[in-house]
């Protein structure tokens, strides 16, 4: 089979294992007669396929019993705006630390809804590094403070948390299953599947019990989290086989070992691919090193003609989706869980034979 090597930062590379086994079960899914892509919502054949796939999310993420999770539509984008929606209480302040694109595009939707303010950001330094939380200070008033845990355009990510009483709600898109977490530091947290945990399409929302059911009154039925708590994901047509892929790929993370096993491979692969930049006297990272996020690793030349030299170069090899987003320029790899080490030690290689040539 000739595949190429896929650094796409979304929708990703996902293990074949497990695009293999969803081919062979296409037709006939958990030998239920039907395929996934057939099966009604409400047929007992796809709730235990919800269950399986919540309790396994649970299991490897050690989420306390008193969160719920849900399977959303509309991708992080969404959450944008119903985080503000369901959470700022009035006469209360929402609180963001800007680091990248994502919490910009956040922090906009929620100046809709209700009062802001920004307790930090890093963007005088062009978000290559995660402020100084060692000094915030935050009002009395704050419904909740949102972070973007990992940054996939601008390669960082958060390593400590802000010192705060109100809930913490964590964006964590590009960064979910691929580190050990307690999930009972946050009040919330979200990501879209498209990353570490499956198709495009599915949006999942881990959030603790006394955050829902404060929404306002006047509040669209489809925009508020109790509503899809209490129907348990099924208030409406959900998106059925991203759910039953998401079901998958979290069986292959366990059959791994877990989140732990998944974290160990992928500080070795974001080791390896550093190192190679660290070393080359053409390739370098814009990051600052302790902020060095695991799963989205940008770099570059000192040239845009040398920067599409390279991606022309990596083409020819099959290493694919190179490109660093248009607002950073240069490169982009994304490492993800599904990306094997060995694919990491072709990109390596690829760049160490580039540099030869430009000698």
């Amino acid at each position: 089979m000739d595949r190429v090597v896929n650094f796409s930062a979304g929708p990703s590379a996902m293990p074949l294992e497990v695009l293999m086994r969803a081919q062979s079960e296409l037709v006939d899914t958990n030998h239920a007669g039907i395929s996934v892509l057939e099966m009604s919502h409400r047929s007992k054949a796809f709730e235990e396929i919800l269950s399986n796939t919540k309790q396994l999310l649970r299991k490897l993420m050690n989420i306390p019993e008193n969160y719920k999770i849900l399977f959303l539509q509309g991708g992080a984008s969404l959450q944008f705006s119903m985080i503000p929606l369901n959470l700022l209480q009035k006469d209360h302040e929402a609180a963001y630390i800007i680091t990248g694109s994502w919490s910009q595009k956040a922090l906009k939707e929620a100046k809709k809804v209700g009062q802001t303010t920004v307790t930090a950001t890093s963007e005088e330094d062009q978000f290559r590094q995660i402020p100084d939380l060692s000094q915030i200070t935050h009002s009395k008033n704050l419904s909740y403070v949102h972070i973007t845990g990992n940054n996939t355009i601008e390669g960082t990510r958060f390593t400590h948390l802000p010192k705060t009483d109100a809930p913490i709600i964590n964006d964590w898109s590009s960064g979910i299953l691929s580190e050990e977490i307690n999930v009972s530091d946050y009040g919330m947290i979200y990501a879209g599947a498209q990353k570490n945990l499956g198709p495009s399409g599915v949006t999942v929302v881990i959030i603790r019990d006394d955050l829902i059911g404060h929404a306002p009154d006047g509040l669209p039925t489809m925009l508020n989290y109790e509503t899809h708590t209490k129907a348990d994901s099924l208030y409406h047509t959900p998106p059925t086989f991203g759910i039953y892929m998401i079901g998958l790929m979290l069986e292959w993370i366990d059959s791994l070992g877990g989140v732990k096993e998944v974290e160990r491979r992928n500080r070795e692969k974001a080791s390896l691919l550093y190192e190679t930049i660290d070393q080359s006297t053409i390739f370098h990272s814009p990051v600052k090193k302790e902020d060095r996020s695991l799963m989205n690793v940008p770099f570059k030349t000192d040239s845009v003609e040398t920067d599409r030299a390279f991606l022309h170069f990596a083409a020819a090899k099959q290493l694919v989706e190179l490109k660093g987003h248009r607002s950073v320029g240069g490169m982009r790899a994304s490492i993800y869980n599904a990306m094997p080490l060995e694919h990491v030690e072709r990109l390596c290689g690829a760049m160490r034979e580039f540099e030869e040539t430009m000698k």
